[in-house]
């Protein structure tokens, strides 16, 4: 749609309205191509057309998004718009289940089109779109009246007429009043439900339940309740065991823990000769070593016991909360030890309700540097 259509208000209001975790919103505004001195100084004088296709890094937006779309971790650009150049950090997005693209020339680009599934026209009385853009250029931009009014009538509008308005031919819906047609929005998240649904793609709520009714999956393996261990969690959920107790017993079944997963990595026979000159037919870990990654903060409470049956293992920490806004896990923290994509990496968490976060960290790891 045009400029201040209100496209990203439909598209955070998709986003509310789908409950779906890992939805990543991706604006063509960030993949404005770098301008030279001269086109900086045009840009000041507000003799830049931002509205043409030239404008756009189409080649770096299209890369980004076949690899977001395969799932993989990607980088986009912060633009700023004061200083009409691109930010030095560059935001990492680590993989999404879908992923909602908005521009004013989101259907300009033939390559482009191909990789979007559904395809939205928003469309917004030009008055309308010329007030918003007023607002918005002098209160988020630092941009004065005169100058955006010159820009409108040389560049926005014509661009609007020539590149963007002709293209709601190729839209599957068209939304007027943009985010407040409600009957359109619900028809949008509809459908994309409907293609979750396909792909099978289970939403966050339904994580806590999926197990009832189905059998445990073949990957998964409880640690046998032996007598030793059922004394350990008869102790440790006593309301009347007191804190030294329970953290020692807590300690003492996390190593088990730790060794019950070491039980899992694959081992080569090798022969060792012992101090009485016979020789040993034993085992050893194939090849690559061992790294431990904990999901703070509960994670954390397991690395003593890793590091106590692991000699010289390294450790990472990645730290994932719950946005109390969406409900769904974010990223905050990662950091890992260097060349771990060879590595056995056990990945620590002590307390798991609906598995979102542990699933957030391998998607992580999987689509980052393991």
């Amino acid at each position: 749609g045009g400029s201040a259509s209100g496209k990203t208000t439909v598209a955070n209001k998709i986003i509310e309205a789908l409950d779906v975790p890992w939805v990543v919103l991706l604006s063509m505004d960030s993949f404005y191509k770098v301008l030279n001195k001269d086109e900086q100084e045009l840009a000041a004088k507000n003799e830049y057309n931002f509205d043409h296709p030239d404008a756009f890094d189409f080649e770096l937006l299209i890369t980004v998004l076949r690899k977001l779309k395969k799932g993989k971790s990607i980088k986009v650009p912060v633009y700023d718009f004061t200083s009409h150049s691109r930010r030095k950090e560059w935001k990492t997005v680590y993989g999404a289940n879908v992923v909602i693209f908005e521009g004013i020339l989101a259907f300009a680009n033939k390559e482009l089109l191909k990789l979007l599934d559904m395809k939205v026209f928003v469309d917004t009385d030009s008055d309308i779109r010329l007030i918003r853009r007023l607002k918005r250029d002098v209160s988020q931009r630092g941009r004065d009246i005169n100058g955006i009014i010159k820009q409108y009538n040389k560049f926005v509008k014509p661009a609007f007429e020539q590149y963007i308005e002709p293209t709601v031919q190729v839209a599957d819906i068209v939304v007027p009043r943009g985010g407040e047609n409600f009957v359109a929005l619900d028809l949008i998240v509809q459908h994309v439900h409907s293609q979750l649904e396909k792909r099978e793609i289970n939403v966050r709520s339904a994580l806590a339940s999926a197990h009832q009714g189905q059998p445990l999956p073949k990957t998964l393996s409880v640690m046998e309740s032996t007598p030793q261990v059922r004394g350990m969690h008869t102790i440790i959920r006593n309301k009347e065991t007191n804190r030294d107790e329970f953290i020692f017993y807590s300690k003492r079944l996390m190593r088990l823990l730790i060794e019950h997963a070491l039980s899992f990595l694959p081992l080569k026979p090798v022969s060792v000769e012992t101090p009485q000159g016979t020789v040993y037919e034993g085992k050893r870990l194939s090849g690559q070593r061992i790294t431990g990654v904990s999901i703070l903060r509960a994670g954390e409470t397991m690395e003593q016991a890793l590091t106590a049956v692991c000699k010289d293992i390294r450790l990472g920490k990645i730290l994932i909360q719950t946005n109390h806004d969406t409900g769904e896990p974010e990223l905050h923290y990662l950091r890992l030890p260097k060349e771990i994509s060879e590595d056995y990496v056990i990945l620590m968490d002590s307390t798991v309700s609906t598995g979102a976060a542990a699933l957030m960290a391998v998607r992580v790891l999987l689509v980052g540097p393991v």
